[in-house]
């Protein structure tokens, strides 16, 4: 196989991470709550598959990098954050809330493709914070107080080791 073609390999699973949190979002607009945290919880198989195949093949790249914390902003930090806001009667703190979860996310990812960790994660995965949101998502339950928990963890200076 050509070293092309085993480059795209883990970026179609990136790609792949990305449009779960497009049909995410799409779903959720149209009122399939369930379907929307479903594929929030794809976009993690394609997230945790991706990175994995990419060093497998020993095809690592930096536009693999930054394509995966965008994919992530969207499906793990955007896609979760509206499926919160959509079950949750609105009020100021939970606009705070839907604000500061991508927001904190995305600083969070920032922060980690400056200065990658080995052996352990500081702050709470992306990944990890919008599982949490989807699985609420799957029983139909919102909750501002974690939500705006989950997302300072995110940006905390708290060790996670990685599995």
């Amino acid at each position: 196989m050509t070293n092309q073609f085993l480059k795209a390999i883990p970026n179609l699973f990136t790609i792949g991470n990305l449009l779960s949190g497009v049909f995410s979002i799409t779903f959720n607009m149209n009122g399939y709550y369930r379907a929307a945290a479903l594929c929030i919880f794809l976009s993690t198989a394609f997230d945790f598959f991706d990175g994995k195949i990419a060093r497998k093949l020993k095809v690592n790249s930096e536009l693999g990098v930054e394509l995966d914390s965008l994919a992530d902003i969207v499906s793990l930090g955007v896609a979760p954050a509206l499926l919160f806001y959509s079950l949750h009667a609105p009020s100021p703190f939970t606009t705070l809330a839907f604000m500061l979860f991508p927001t904190m996310g995305a600083l969070r990812l920032a922060k980690f493709n400056v200065k990658p960790t080995v052996g352990h994660f500081i702050g709470l995965p992306i990944t990890a914070a919008g599982l949490m949101v989807a699985t609420m998502g799957i029983f139909l339950y919102s909750n501002t107080l974690i939500t705006v928990i989950l997302a300072l963890l995110m940006v905390s200076p708290i060790r996670i080791k990685k599995l």
